[in-house]
């Protein structure tokens, strides 16, 4: 999409705030709206797979997983909706009815499709590294079943490059996301 010189960035708040009176999915990059494709059947199932993984180990923990409706600040002119994101420390969900954003993730998951993969694990990726909260950031491969997990530790971030049996895992809210639940198909 070409910028046009006319065209006021748009910022986070302002993104926030509009009703698009449709089903389908926006996100903002550098003021910019922008529609979000539609997932596959394996992207589907996959973030369910781990969504449901995730909501059972974790209840009780402090943490809460969310899926691609809760908006992520990346900056005051981007927003993103992570296929997955795990938020620790919130207020109780009760103070949350009207959240449509919450703020220092822990943890962000991207399911990759052959469209996005390179956005994801380039621009998205930066992004998700700038946020001084986020403390792991996986990329979910399902044509190859595999994952790639960054991790941030005390002296940079640590890529531990796609692998096909470890699953994902999450030093900081110590456990890890077993292959087979990620892939299971039933």
């Amino acid at each position: 999409m070409r910028h046009d010189p006319v065209y006021r960035p748009i910022t986070a708040d302002e993104f926030l705030e509009m009703d698009f009176g449709t089903d389908k999915r926006f996100e903002l990059h550098r003021g910019v709206i922008y529609m979000m494709a539609g997932g596959t059947e394996p992207h589907a199932w996959v973030q369910l797979n781990i969504s449901t993984w995730l909501r059972t180990r974790l209840r009780g923990s402090g943490c809460r997983p969310y899926g691609p409706d809760m908006a992520m600040r990346i900056s005051e002119i981007d927003i993103r909706y992570p296929d997955i994101s795990i938020y620790c420390d919130q207020p109780p969900r009760d103070a949350l009815t009207q959240a449509k954003l919450l703020d220092k993730p822990t943890v962000v998951i991207e399911i990759l499709s052959p469209t996005t993969a390179m956005f994801d694990q380039g621009t998205k990726l930066e992004e998700y590294q700038a946020i001084p909260s986020i403390r792991t950031i996986a990329f979910v491969d399902t044509s190859n079943e595999m994952c790639r997990t960054i991790e941030r530790t005390d002296t940079g971030w640590f890529d531990q490059m796609f692998s096909g049996e470890r699953g994902i895992p999450i030093p900081a809210l110590d456990l890890t996301i077993p292959h087979a639940e990620i892939f299971a198909r039933d």
